[in-house]
This record gives C-alpha cells, sequence and structure tokens, in this order.
C-alpha cells in the first residue's frame, strides 16, 4: 500500500467502471477474492467504504480515525450503523434514484407471475403435467384490477406508472408521510392502511424497514387483506411477519406472495416456504440488472471522490454536526 493517495475499501464486487472510477482518485483495496483484505487490516488508513453487501458497524467505524464517507451500493442504508456515523462526522450515502427502474420492473414481473400462476405452470409443464394441469392454471387479469402500495416513495412512483399506462390497473397507495394531494398529484388514489388491504387485489410493499415498519404486515393485517388476493416485497425483508404470512397461505386466505426479500437471506434449507407452489422466492435481486448496476456503482463511486474532495456527497442520508469530510 502507498501513501499518496486517500483509501477506499470495496468488501463486495461493483462494476469495473466504478472502480475504474474511484482508481484516478484514490488507493482501491478489495475485501474480497484471492487477495482479500480485511477491514482491520485497513481501518487505521481507510477514508471511504463503498458496501454493497454486509454491514458496516459501530465498532468498524470507531476503529477507523481517518473514516470520512460509508457509500452504500443501493437504496437501503440499514446494513450501516447510521448513529455512529454520524456521531464520528462519518457522512453515509445511498444511491435513491439508480436502481429504481429495475425494482419497479421486478414487482410487475413478480405480480404477473403470481397473477397468471406462471410458476405454478412452468413446474407442470417441466414435469410433464402441463396438458392436465390446465384447469388449475386458470390465472387473473391485470387490467381493472386494483395495486396497493404501501409506501409512495420513487420505486413505487415509478411502479404506478408501469401498472396505470401499461396495464390499465387501478393503483390506490397508503404512505404516512405524504399528503393526500402529494399521492394524487403522483398518479395513485390515497387510502389508509386498512382500506387498502380490504379492497386491494395486489399489495406491494415499498417502506424502508425501521422499527415502526417492522412487521407492519402481521397477523391482523394479512387477516385484513381479500381473499386470494396476493402480496409481494421487494423492500427489505422483516416488513411482513413471515410467520404470518405462512399460516395465512397454509389457510389459502391470500392467492400467493412474491418475495425479493426475507428476514433473513437466504432463507434455510428447509424452509416452509420452498416448494409451495403458492409461493415466489427470489434471492434479493429486484435492482439487480446490467443497467442499473453500473448506474448503482457509478453514483455511489461518485459520492465517494465528492467526499473525498471535501464536498458534500449529493446523496448524503445524514448530516454529522462535525463531518471528517474538511479534515
Amino acid at each position: 500500500m502507498t501513501d499518496h493517495k486517500p483509501l477506499v475499501w470495496i468488501p463486495y464486487p461493483i462494476h469495473d467502471l466504478a472502480i475504474a472510477r474511484l482508481g484516478r482518485k484514490a488507493e482501491v483495496v478489495f475485501g474480497y477474492g484471492e487477495a482479500a483484505v480485511p477491514f482491520k487490516d485497513v481501518a487505521a488508513r481507510v477514508e471511504g467504504i463503498l458496501i454493497r453487501t454486509g454491514k458496516i458497524t459501530a465498532e468498524q467505524i470507531a476503529s477507523a480515525p481517518r473514516l470520512k464517507i460509508i457509500a452504500r451500493h443501493g437504496v437501503g442504508v440499514d446494513s450501516v450503523d447510521v448513529d455512529a456515523a454520524t456521531a464520528a462526522g462519518v457522512v453515509v450515502t445511498n444511491t435513491p434514484n439508480s436502481n429504481l427502474v429495475s425494482v419497479a420492473e421486478h414487482a410487475i414481473a413478480l405480480l404477473l407471475a403470481l397473477r397468471r400462476k406462471l410458476v405454478i405452470a412452468d413446474r407442470a409443464n417441466q414435469l410433464g403435467r402441463g396438458a392436465e394441469s390446465r384447469p388449475q392454471l386458470i390465472g387473473h387479469e391485470l387490467q381493472g384490477s386494483t395495486l396497493g402500495l404501501v409506501g409512495f416513495g420513487r420505486i413505487a412512483t415509478a411502479l404506478a406508472r408501469v401498472a396505470i399506462d401499461g396495464f390499465g390497473i387501478n393503483v390506490i397507495a397508503y404512505d404516512p408521510v405524504l399528503g393526500d394531494d402529494d399521492i394524487r398529484q403522483k398518479g395513485a388514489t390515497p387510502m389508509s392502511l386498512k382500506d387498502l388491504l380490504a379492497i386491494s387485489d395486489a399489495v406491494s410493499l415499498h417502506v424502508p424497514l425501521l422499527p415502526q415498519t417492522r412487521h407492519l404486515i402481521g397477523e391482523n393485517e394479512l387477516r385484513a387483506m381479500k381473499k386470494g388476493a396476493v402480496i409481494i416485497n421487494t423492500a427489505r425483508g422483516g416488513i411482513i411477519d413471515e410467520e404470518a404470512l405462512l399460516r395465512s397461505l397454509e389457510k389459502s386466505h391470500l392467492g400467493g406472495a412474491a418475495l425479493d426479500v426475507t428476514e433473513t437471506e437466504p432463507l434455510p434449507a428447509g424452509h416452509p416456504f420452498y416448494g409451495r407452489p403458492d409461493v415466489i422466492i427470489t434471492p434479493h435481486i429486484g435492482g439487480q440488472t446490467e443497467e442499473s448496476l453500473l448506474r448503482v456503482a457509478m453514483d455511489a463511486a461518485e459520492c465517494v471522490c465528492q467526499a473525498l474532495s471535501g464536498e458534500i456527497p449529493t446523496a448524503s442520508v445524514n448530516a454529522p454536526e462535525h463531518s471528517r469530510l474538511a479534515a
């Protein structure tokens, strides 16, 4: 390692173009691959971290006296101890706009797969039972159905546009932060969570994982949903009480669930969700397209470069009172 450039640590692979961008500004050290360098070996010198998966803890932040920025490759920052970072003067950033199209499209794909029973149909056909299974493979059209969005931020707004303009879906939304007029201006009909659950043919979750949103959709909420409705989660595991969801599916109250995120990732072998014809599990790939991975990586890298130049990054999620950016 040399001392003439600030050191940036990347613990998980990101796009090569973003690495090249960082390499013009910093010494880039990787925490993966055959020559992986653990965090403890760079803690004394590291000034920037660009993290895609894994966690950055308070202990790691405390051990890095020169750390200026933790840049998240993605939207959620629940994998970073933001309070500890703020207290230490470390800026935390995310990439809120970079993968919204990919996640919105993934939610639509999951909605189609559930309502048209595509996964069940594929499994039956692969086993040579396609023709005999046709009576059980009658699905539902999306046109004219009602989609309830819980949380109405950037991704949900993009999803609403596709749903309304592309499929003729009626979109309703609940967001405790936005006013009714704001929701209407963004294209949906505002509604309370209780009413949304009661009339939606499909519910899609788009809220961050916070103490107040953990198990936001629990036993009572699932029971309040329309019989035969489906639920989709591309936000964060933990927003749905998965044990309650399993009970609802076993009672045939819900018509299905599609989860790109779960409380434990990956789910352990033998989990009761596996093998169920009414459950689709994808391995947290909602934002994972060639296009979005490039945008996310480049945006995160740009935040790191801004911080290393002493600038406040454009996508900061915190505002430390005594920031290290000027140091």
